[in-house]
């Protein structure tokens, strides 16, 4: 791969996303909005005409507008190395990720992979193990560690100022599958009803490893078991689209996540309590903003993201683009998590070894924890409701 100094730009290749999808357009908004990146190739869809007609979506010429993502690699390899691309974004159904992950690794490409990181763990096992050899940065997209309010929680919990951590729910619940039918063609993700396409994890891959990550992001507490319930009420599939999990962690802490896609009204609420023996924060994703911060006998303080405030830590001011009163959500966040991950990509194009024990963007290894999350929940769910260890 090409060194690349602080300021020239990263170039980007998208696989997937092409078509009435949603994510990636996300990825190649969330990826050049800070200006360190720019989108110049693509494989955007499984059908190479399809494919190469999207590339004008997105700004792609056509002659970097292929039609495989195996044409891709191999034609941006051969490309000389002031021109080819740096990373590659992917954004293709579930059980794709770690061929097309593990491809663009060995072909010296750093990887950007949407969530979840596959829909195994053998498949996991395997990303991480090619992660390692090659030496190239992995990202995983849960964005929504991306916030700064969450990487304020973050520090607080790493400070201690919450004191020991004694427990943490985590919910992210969402209405839309009420509104489908059987049988009625879907504009975007037909794929997720389709075991084979998106693994057995259905509302829990989606929108359940999203909440996971978070507790885990925010608390850094490791889980030793769990339990978990899943059901399906949704008359378009049979995967799960409710369900809970209690999780035992390594401190003695209990866990609760619980996700859905069943819940009248919810739109995309995601949201996490952390109770600690000194005090008590609650965050919700759809009022990114603000963070409410409770003691016993104490009037609740409300932490709102405002860069450079003195209860503001570094690491979350460092998260914010501008003032605060100037709401930041979604978009930003992602990118946050893109930031942080070029960062990294910089320094390994300069020749530097990469410590992902110091990365703030989920890696790898994040990606390996969620597929864990959810197998255990599965096999538990598969033996009534029966305890699994990690």
């Amino acid at each position: 791969m090409t060194t690349t100094n602080q300021t020239s730009k990263l170039r980007m290749a998208l696989i997937g996303g092409g078509g009435a999808g949603f994510i990636g357009k996300v990825h190649a908004t969330a990826a050049t909005l800070d200006r360190e990146a720019d989108l110049v190739a693509g494989a955007f869809s499984s059908n190479p005409e399809r494919s190469k007609a999207a590339a004008s979506e997105f700004g792609v010429p056509a002659d970097r507008a292929y039609g495989t993502y195996q044409e891709l690699l191999e034609r941006e390899s051969q490309l000389p190395a002031d021109q080819r691309v740096h990373f590659v974004s992917i954004a293709t159904p579930n059980f794709t990720h770690c061929e097309i992950a593990c491809a663009a690794m060995e072909a010296g490409f750093h990887v950007v992979c949407d969530k979840p990181m596959t829909t195994n763990l053998d498949d996991a096992a395997k990303m991480v193990a090619t992660a390692e050899q090659t030496g190239r940065v992995f990202a995983l997209t849960h964005n929504y560690s991306g916030y700064p309010m969450m990487r304020q929680v973050r520090d607080m919990v790493a400070n201690r100022e919450l004191g020991d951590i004694i427990a943490v729910r985590a919910t992210y619940v969402q209405g839309w599958m009420h509104g489908m039918e059987p049988g009625a063609d879907q504009a975007r993700g037909a794929w997720k009803s389709d075991p084979l396409k998106n693994g057995r994890a259905g509302s829990l891959g989606d929108v359940g490893t999203h909440a996971f990550h978070l507790a885990s992001f925010a608390t850094g507490l490791q889980p030793e078991s769990l339990l978990s319930h899943m059901q399906s009420y949704s008359k378009h599939h049979e995967l799960d689209d409710y369900g809970h999990a209690m999780i035992r962690f390594n401190n003695g802490a209990t866990g609760m996540v619980t996700w859905s896609q069943m819940t009248h009204g919810r739109l995309n609420d995601l949201a996490i309590e952390i109770d600690g023996t000194k005090a008590a924060v609650t965050w919700r994703q759809e009022e990114p903003n603000q963070l409410f911060v409770r003691s016993l006998g104490q009037p609740t303080k409300v932490y709102e993201r405002n860069p450079g405030a003195n209860y503001m830590t570094a690491t979350a001011s460092a998260a914010c683009r501008i003032p605060g009163g100037h709401p930041e959500a979604f978009f930003e966040a992602f990118a946050n998590v893109y930031r942080n991950a070029f960062a990294d990509m910089r320094k390994v194009n300069a020749g530097e070894t990469l410590d992902r024990a110091a990365s703030i963007y989920p890696n790898v290894y994040d990606g390996q924890k969620g597929v864990r999350f959810m197998t255990r929940c599965l096999e538990s769910a598969d033996n009534a409701s029966s305890w699994k260890s990690w």
